[in-house]
């Protein structure tokens, strides 16, 4: 059924827009004989003062983000500790848990960054064809990383505690962040929140706020697409309705946000005239 009250379209970017780091992640795990979801457990249950999350909100520049991300990976202490709670949550036995573990933060972050370079070509169509109408606002809502891969002065995060420091171009390589990457990605939206920039990140409600008043909507004028459930809660909590997009689900996700909108996203023969009459 159709929503005719939405004003805007609200895409998150890494597994979304652009594949998901959350797959470099399961190989990662994979090679170091890791259970399921182990390290992704690590990295949630830091809660607002993991290195993730500090990275994101811009307070920790990248050079020192890799070392403590892979120093608080490496602690077997407090990783089987989550992951044993999350077993019980999720009702299911646990496994043999590692005794020691050797997490290098920049080898991971790579693999992360270089996996999701990717546009995803459902999501890249659908994002074309609602442009085409002239009827939606489209806006990015990213737990990112801009402020590290500009040299524009203008992009600091609002509570950053450390300026900005341009990358080398080994570097940038490395992470697969070169060519001009970020720019092409951003001209796809009318407005990009990113949470290094704006000092939060998802899924603190008042980031999803910020990017309403930015664009003059209130929330049940949205809908909104993330991979990560805890987004998505926080999103439906302040009115928005939301599209869950697993890994392998774009198709599926895009076929939800077609009957929302009511217009053709998915058809390989598309008539983009007769969409923007609509």
């Amino acid at each position: 059924m159709s929503s005719p009250h939405l004003k805007a379209v609200i895409f998150d970017i890494g597994g979304v827009v652009l594949c998901s780091p959350f797959i470099a992640i399961a190989e990662y795990e994979s090679e170091k004989a890791l259970p399921g979801d182990y390290l992704n457990v690590s990295i949630t249950s830091r809660g607002a003062d993991g290195a993730m999350q500090k990275f994101e909100r811009g307070e920790l520049s990248l050079f020192p983000f890799y070392e403590e991300f892979g120093r608080e990976l490496s602690d077997t202490e407090n990783g089987n500790k989550w992951y044993m709670e999350y077993c019980a949550r999720k009702g299911i036995g646990c496994p043999t848990l590692p005794a020691k573990l050797e997490v290098d933060g920049r080898e991971l972050f790579g693999r992360m960054m270089r996996q999701s370079t990717a546009y995803d070509a459902h999501i890249l169509r659908a994002i074309h064809r609602i442009r085409a109408t002239g009827k939606w606002l489209i806006i990015a809502l990213t737990n990112n990383f801009a402020k590290f891969l500009t040299d524009d002065p203008s992009s600091t995060s609002l509570t950053a505690v450390e300026p900005p420091v341009r990358l080398p171009d080994s570097e940038l390589l490395f992470l697969g962040w070169q060519n001009k990457a970020t720019s092409i990605l951003r001209a796809l939206f009318d407005d990009f929140c990113d949470s290094s920039e704006l000092g939060m990140r998802k899924p603190d409600p008042e980031f999803y706020l910020l990017a309403c008043r930015r664009n003059g909507i209130r929330p049940g004028e949205a809908v909104f697409l993330d991979d990560i459930g805890m987004n998505l809660k926080a999103a439906r909590g302040l009115g928005m309705e939301t599209i869950r997009v697993p890994i392998g689900g774009t198709l599926d996700a895009v076929t939800q946000l077609e009957g929302k909108l009511g217009i053709d996203l998915t058809s390989d023969h598309y008539d983009s005239s007769a969409s923007a009459k609509l």
